[in-house]
């Protein structure tokens, strides 16, 4: 590489050590420099010992981005860690835009490292949720309009997808679950059933089946993800599962 400078963007997944990739623990051991949000080093703290861990609080991201790409352009080996995967509202795309700000020709070598997302996680303990089309909503208004996220509720259950909302409730924002359950129950009826995970694969984990009419009674926070069926999501025994669509008589086509 010279000095060139090395840029790996690494999902760590939900935190557990056993749901972290083979590809990212490689990839934050052949990295010098690792920098993210300073809850996120615990998790890896047997992996980045005696490198140089660059801690910075949420709401940071920004500079945490600017910083590695900073670091990287000097030449130095960066690994930037993010929760769940880097792809999916983590910190790949602001690094791949200040990067091209930055270094829009000879920046350095840069990889994104996919993880276990929080949706993957929480479906797999809920049971086959998302086995079909699913659409991946958070209700934060930090960096959304509300007004365009009601747009996207109301657009994905017409049009009969499995919903998981992401960043159901906060300390400020208390109003918009109960809202977004109202705006799903314009399309689906009350007994659609839901799942509602928090924690997934972390000390105090839980799994609760619940139903769209339901589920804005349930106590949800940032640490929970809901996940809302279709017209065809049914509970079976204690998993959630959207059928894939196989036929299953002994005639069938299916595999």
């Amino acid at each position: 590489m010279g000095n060139r400078g090395c840029l790996l963007i690494v999902g760590l997944g939900p935190g557990a050590a056993a749901t972290l990739t083979p590809q990212a623990r490689e990839s934050i051991g052949r990295s010098g420099v690792v920098i993210g949000y300073e809850g996120y080093f615990a998790w890896v703290a047997d992996l980045v010992a005696g490198k140089e861990c660059i801690a910075l609080p949420l709401t940071q991201e920004v500079e945490r981005a600017r910083l590695a790409v900073a670091r990287a352009g000097g030449g130095d080996s960066v690994c930037v860690i993010s929760s769940g995967d880097a792809g999916i509202y983590g910190m790949a795309s602001l690094v791949l835009e200040i990067l091209e700000s930055d270094h829009p020709v000879d920046g350095p070598e840069v990889a994104v490292i996919p993880g276990i997302s929080a949706v993957n996680a929480c479906a797999a303990l809920l049971g086959a949720p998302l086995a079909h089309d699913f659409a991946v909503i958070s209700l934060s208004d930090l960096l959304t309009p509300w007004e365009l996220i009601e747009r996207r509720l109301l657009a994905a259950a017409g049009a009969d997808f499995v919903v998981a909302l992401l960043n159901p409730k906060s300390g400020r924002r208390a109003w918009q679950f109960p809202r977004a359950r109202d705006l799903l129950l314009h399309y689906l009826p009350p007994q659609t059933p839901a799942g509602l995970v928090r924690n997934a694969y972390r000390p105090g984990q839980s799994v609760d089946m619940t139903t769209l009419g339901r589920m804005a009674d349930s106590p949800v926070d940032m640490l929970t993800t809901v996940i809302v069926g279709n017209s065809r999501t049914r509970l079976l025994g204690h998993w959630l599962v959207t059928p894939r669509g196989y036929r299953l008589d002994p005639e069938g086509a299916g595999p």
